[in-house]
């Protein structure tokens, strides 16, 4: 996450190594156990995520509200690993805002990485991030000053339950954040951050 030296060992299960960074305080998967491309996309091929079924959508909604509230009208976004059904865009697109679509398997469009926008999403996306501080170098670059960076992720807290927690067991789930990772890159990159809602964050890139 913060390319920091010095990550310990934290746990083993079930033939996974976990380390823990203490400078930017999360979890991670040991380099070399991440998952292939092939193993990833088999994975995401299972989800059947229906963008019109009113519990997925409150489910997306604890992070679209409260971005929605920060937002003046007609913006232009970005939803970050947009998956296969993008949910999300569209409910941000019912509320008036241009949004485009990027994910590196559903969605490989470069040319929404050549653009710049007033709010980026990354909704159940950043856990999955192999080289996490890249990531939200190319975040920060796509987002304009004055926008916001909205993030839902489950917040790791309780470190004895870490072993049974369910979304350790994702295969694909490589990278795990605590408030204080979220609030330490917040700081890192020079944003506000605010929690408005549990495992959600929103990233405020301040005009200088």
């Amino acid at each position: 996450m913060c390319t920091a030296p010095g990550s310990r060992a934290f746990l083993e299960v079930g033939g996974r190594h976990y380390r823990r960074c203490e400078h930017c305080h999360c979890t991670f998967v040991r380099p070399d156990q991440r998952p292939s491309a092939e193993a990833e996309l088999a994975e995401y091929r299972r989800h059947h995520n229906d963008a019109q079924d009113p519990g997925y959508r409150r489910h997306l909604a604890q992070l679209a509200t409260p971005l929605l509230q920060r937002l003046p009208p007609a913006q232009s976004g970005l939803d970050y690993g947009c998956g296969p059904g993008p949910a999300l865009a569209g409910m941000l697109r019912e509320a008036g805002h241009a949004v485009a679509l990027y994910d590196p398997f559903f969605q490989p469009d470069a040319g929404a990485l050549a653009q710049r926008y007033d709010f980026i999403t990354c909704t159940e996306v950043a856990e999955h991030f192999h080289h996490p501080a890249d990531e939200f170098l190319r975040l920060n670059r796509l987002l304009r000053p004055g926008g916001w960076l909205g993030l839902m992720t489950r917040f790791q807290t309780d470190d004895a339950r870490f072993a049974q927690w369910h979304y350790r067991r994702d295969p694909t789930h490589v990278v795990f954040y605590r408030e204080a990772t979220l609030r330490w890159l917040a700081e890192h990159h020079g944003w506000a951050c605010e929690i408005p809602a549990p495992n959600v964050a929103l990233m405020y890139k301040p005009v200088l």
